[in-house]
């Protein structure tokens, strides 16, 4: 039975409710600072830490709950006879509940202004050190670290229990592993920031990989397996929602997503997000095993799926398909006579969701576009982790420099920028050509850029499209000639590529004298 409550909050959402409820169940409630403040102005009884103590609050608010009557009354095993008689000897009351969330660290750090001043003063050290002694005798102590859980806490004390005011234990361990995550997170939080100030005196510098690195993700699901059948798998998702990100999907119907689902399914979406500003509203990429077998712009989400199919309608089977725009009933007709493991969108009117509805397995993903970026991306290797930053860079129109004798037309550049935007996400050596804001021809990942410009050509012709007139994006540069020769050949009259090879000047050269048109970026999009 709860009896006594320690609550002490930086975050003060629903506080005061909470603590009227408890209250009026009978529950006697310490704090300390604004949060006694905050209840005393609203009519709640509440005792002071440091009257409770007898001693009072010192260094500007560092030592509050210090105290062995603090600790000793949340740490004491109610089933150890020589812990209770110790809490009786030195008349120290047992504290049921405590109620804590922690000086807001990483919102301080996050300021562009914040010094390391303010750092250290947002660093919590009676907090977390009251949150982990509840939480290590969860067994006697009700601990509560996030604000959702108060009403879960406050319906069972109410509830009609073996014990009245008791909450179970099976809550009582599972908010109990919500503050170990919650301080590791917090502490991790500290580390990053501090391991990653410079050595001068006044560590104005901050590098942006720290030292040391803490990431903290939260587990979604398990898999049935991994990439194999003989390997396992889950699948979590940063604790701090990244805003339009995949992992924020909403899941309307389907079977349960599997390992490669998630990893194809967030290429598909990350495609997709990128292909806004063009001269069509409507976006469709359709990916098989990582890269894009087929992107489009359209007047509407069935214009842009049935000219992504058209580049390559046999990889597309069994495929993910993505969309940036809603998806209607036509376009739904439509999908519905492929073979489809994802289906993704910003949303589903309600006739898409009925014709669909008949594909039961098919998964149907809503996801908000967003505009967020994850902080880092990550590559585990044999014993370490390789960081980088997102390749969050969009080429514009501005960006590009003319390097060939011949100048592009506004189509050209429109087609250009298009295939640019889609080699981005296409697995290196990647060469893609467009035309007429579709794909033509898709090569990826070979060892060869020349390989990969002979496959995309060849997949065109499969597809029975032409390459007459196509523009070509390499996502690296030629390192010879004999690349642009294969594209030029197959058809394509404008080539869009990064530049700085040792034989630039022979590559452009080749340009003028097959008579297209060749643009630098000055970005290299490799993607492994």
């Amino acid at each position: 039975m709860i009896k006594q409550a320690l609550i002490s909050v930086s975050d003060k959402t629903g506080v005061l409710d909470f603590a009227r409820a408890l209250s009026a169940l009978g529950v006697n409630i310490l704090s300390t600072g604004g949060t006694a403040k905050l209840l005393q102005e609203n009519g709640v009884p509440v005792t002071e830490v440091a009257d409770y103590t007898g001693f009072p609050e010192m260094l500007d608010g560092r030592v509050k709950t210090l105290h062995p009557k603090v600790h000793g009354g949340i740490l004491a095993r109610r089933d150890f006879p020589e812990h209770v008689s110790k809490l009786q000897e030195h008349g120290i009351p047992e504290i049921d509940m405590v109620v804590v969330n922690l000086y807001p660290f990483q919102a301080t750090v996050a300021k562009d202004d914040c010094s390391l001043e303010d750092a250290i003063e947002n660093i919590d050290i009676g907090g977390p050190t009251m949150l982990r002694s509840a939480a290590k005798n969860h067994r006697d102590v009700v601990v509560i670290c996030d604000p959702s859980d108060y009403g879960v806490v406050l319906a069972e004390m109410k509830g009609t229990g073996e014990v009245a005011g008791a909450v179970s234990y099976d809550t009582k361990f599972r908010l109990a592993k919500k503050v170990f995550s919650h301080t590791a997170q917090y502490d991790g939080a500290i580390t990053n920031y501090l391991t990653s100030l410079g050595e001068d005196k006044q560590h104005a510098t901050r590098a942006q990989y720290p030292q040391t690195i803490n990431m903290a993700f939260e587990k979604v699901q398990d898999m049935r397996y991994g990439e194999n059948p003989h390997q396992g798998a889950a699948f979590y998702r940063d604790i701090a929602p990244v805003d339009g990100a995949l992992a924020n999907y909403r899941q309307l119907q389907g079977k349960e997503l599997s390992y490669n689902n998630i990893a194809d399914a967030d290429a598909a979406w990350e495609c997709v997000k990128s292909l806004g500003g063009f001269q069509h509203p409507a976006g469709c990429v359709i990916v098989k095993h990582a890269n894009p077998c087929g992107v489009a712009i359209g007047a509407d989400a069935l214009d842009a799926y049935t000219r992504a199919l058209q580049t390559d309608p046999t990889s597309a089977f069994g495929g993910i398909i993505a969309f940036n725009v809603e998806v209607d009933g036509r376009a739904a007709e439509a999908l519905a006579k492929l073979f489809v493991e994802v289906l993704i969108a910003p949303s589903f009117t309600a006739e898409a969701r009925q014709i669909m509805a008949a594909k039961q397995n098919v998964r149907l993903l809503e996801i908000s576009l967003g505009n967020g970026q994850n902080p880092y991306d990550v590559k585990r290797v044999g014993g370490g982790l390789l960081v980088q930053a997102p390749d969050a860079k969009n080429v514009g129109i501005g960006d590009l420099r003319v390097v060939s004798k011949k100048q592009p037309t506004q189509q050209q550049l429109q087609d250009l920028m298009f295939a640019w935007r889609v080699a981005k996400f296409v697995k290196s050596n990647a060469i893609v050509f467009c035309g007429n804001g579709m794909t033509l021809g898709v090569g990826a990942g070979q060892m060869s850029r020349i390989d990969s410009a002979r496959i995309a050509s060849i997949k065109a012709q499969n597809a029975g499209l032409s390459l007459a007139g196509s523009a070509v994006a390499s996502d690296a540069f030629f390192p010879f000639r004999d690349g642009l020769d294969v594209v030029v050949d197959a058809g394509a009259t404008c080539v869009i590529h990064p530049g700085g090879s040792m034989r630039d000047q022979e590559v452009i050269d080749a340009a003028d004298e097959r008579g297209v048109v060749m643009l630098y970026t000055g970005t290299r999009h490799f993607r492994h």
